[in-house]
């Protein structure tokens, strides 16, 4: 009887429905091509792991620290071993809750610790039991439950390895700051030399009464506010190596450096892929597409509590007088029982949770389109600023090459007599402004290079933490 039974309620519940609507991807209107990519095409930097985009060892390691050390790293893995642990919860309602009760006493009037008239004789009690409830999920709330909770660990994964990507891109692009600052010091160490120089042959000249004081106190107040730069620049540069050691979960300290900054190498091509191939590479953009699935999933749990529930219950045991009264037939004890629940007025409260979560499905519907038009900005801005970055910097360096010319013939007209010391400061105050230039820019290309990759979804498919670690570091 009991196996029939259970026979009878397995197949209605295989072949029950799932109320609510069914999951269907919000259109995004993806464009055929990114702007600022000169040809569509299916290749994608994304495909690449990180190791393989930067070239410097040091960088390297610096980024497997701050993916095996970094708190951002760690604490985005708690929050997806919590929302697994959610979901095991849930997931568990498609089967019976088993449990026991083992109840003894002795009393008077008294059964099993409650007041019960009797005749007046003291008497002793007990029973042990095995007790099983199970809800037959007939409509599929539990189901659709089941969903929402799978989802939101799914969802909770992607913002892992939106975690993972992002803290790549802020250690690379801190290292790449703190190389242009190394770069802005050896600047301004050049200048205060140079403008040193500039102040001594000035002073050798007054001396032999071919110049004026008012030439030397203009280079001396050059070489002043150069100098003036350097202690500020070791400031940034402190300050700069402090962030970057708390992204790694360390100490405060100095920062090792690789390569440098006009060593750095910059990838000839960064492919873009296609925009619709976007949409399942970016962390973030999944990770809106879990959360609408869950919004989407939740409908069908509030439609599912306008319907009875249909549960089943079982006990198996014994009750007796006495312990060895619970083995015996006359102790034996056991029930099969059915039960149905459903709402008859709820107030509107009912009608009020479902409204709330179809509300919930738009906004989670509108989060998804609006993370997926970000994340095709992200890469038209990136891919744009790469190709104007590089026409930037080749003009800048022309200003570059230039000023060095010009500082040198200055010097030579001024030793000769055919030039004025404001023309030798004034090539030099040009100089200088403009090396600071050039190496902004090449940092601002390499990170460029971070922001394109980290736009693009870069190592989309590593398949866990574990893989984020270059070979070499682990």
């Amino acid at each position: 009887m009991i196996r029939k039974t259970m026979t009878l309620t397995l197949a209605l519940a295989a072949g029950g429905c799932t109320v609510g609507p069914d999951f269907h991807r919000p259109d995004t209107a993806a464009p055929a091509s990114f702007r600022g990519q000169e040809a569509a095409e299916t290749r994608s930097a994304a495909d690449l792991p990180w190791w393989e985009i930067f070239h410097d060892p040091v960088l390297t390691r610096l980024i497997g620290t701050a993916l095996a050390r970094g708190y951002d790293a760690r604490i985005a893995a708690t929050r997806v071993e919590q929302a697994r642990a959610i979901e095991a919860q849930v997931h568990g309602q498609f089967l019976p809750v088993v449990g026991y009760t083992g109840n003894a006493d002795r009393g008077k009037n008294a059964l099993l610790g409650n007041a019960y008239p009797g005749s007046g004789s003291t008497s002793g009690n007990i029973d042990a039991f095995f007790g099983a409830a199970w809800e037959l999920d007939l409509w599929g709330r539990v189901r659709r439950l089941d969903e929402v909770a799978r989802d939101h660990y799914l969802a909770t994964d992607e913002a892992r390895r939106g975690v993972l990507l992002s803290l790549v891109g802020q250690v690379a692009t801190a290292y790449f700051q703190l190389l242009e600052l190394d770069e802005e010091l050896a600047v301004a160490h050049s200048a205060t030399d140079t403008f040193g120089e500039s102040l001594k042959l000035f002073q050798d000249r007054l001396q032999g009464g071919v110049a004026s004081r008012l030439e030397t106190a203009s280079a001396e107040e050059a070489q002043a506010v150069s100098a003036a730069e350097i202690p500020a620049l070791e400031q940034q540069i402190a300050e700069q190596e402090n962030a970057l050691q708390v992204l790694l979960g360390q100490n405060p300290g100095p920062v090792q450096r690789g390569t440098g900054l006009a060593a750095q190498t910059l990838p000839p091509e960064i492919p873009a892929g296609l925009p619709s191939a976007l949409l399942e590479r970016r962390p973030d953009v999944r990770q809106a597409e879990y959360n609408a699935r869950a919004a989407n999933a939740q409908i069908g749990v509030t439609v599912g509590g306008f319907l009875p529930r249909i549960g089943l219950s079982a006990l198996l045991g014994g009750v007796s007088s006495s312990l060895d009264g619970l083995t015996s037939r006359k102790g034996e004890l056991w029930s099969l029982g059915a039960n149905v629940t459903g709402p008859v007025f709820q107030g509107g409260a009912l009608r009020g949770e479902y409204r709330q979560a179809v509300e919930a499905w738009e906004e989670a519907k509108l989060e998804y389109q609006q993370a997926a038009l970000n994340a095709f900005t992200d890469v038209a801005n990136a891919l744009v600023a790469r190709q104007k970055l590089a026409e930037e910097r080749t003009q800048e360096e022309r200003a570059v090459q230039a000023g060095q010319e010009a500082v040198a013939v200055a010097v030579q007209r001024y030793k000769a007599g055919q030039a004025s010391y404001y023309e030798v400061l004034q090539a030099q105050e040009q100089l200088f402004p403009a090396e600071i230039a050039v190496a902004r820019i090449w940092r601002d290309e390499l990170i460029t290079v971070v922001q394109l990759y980290k736009a693009l979804g870069g190592g989309w498919n590593l398949p866990d933490a574990a893989a984020w670690t270059a070979p070499e570091a682990k």
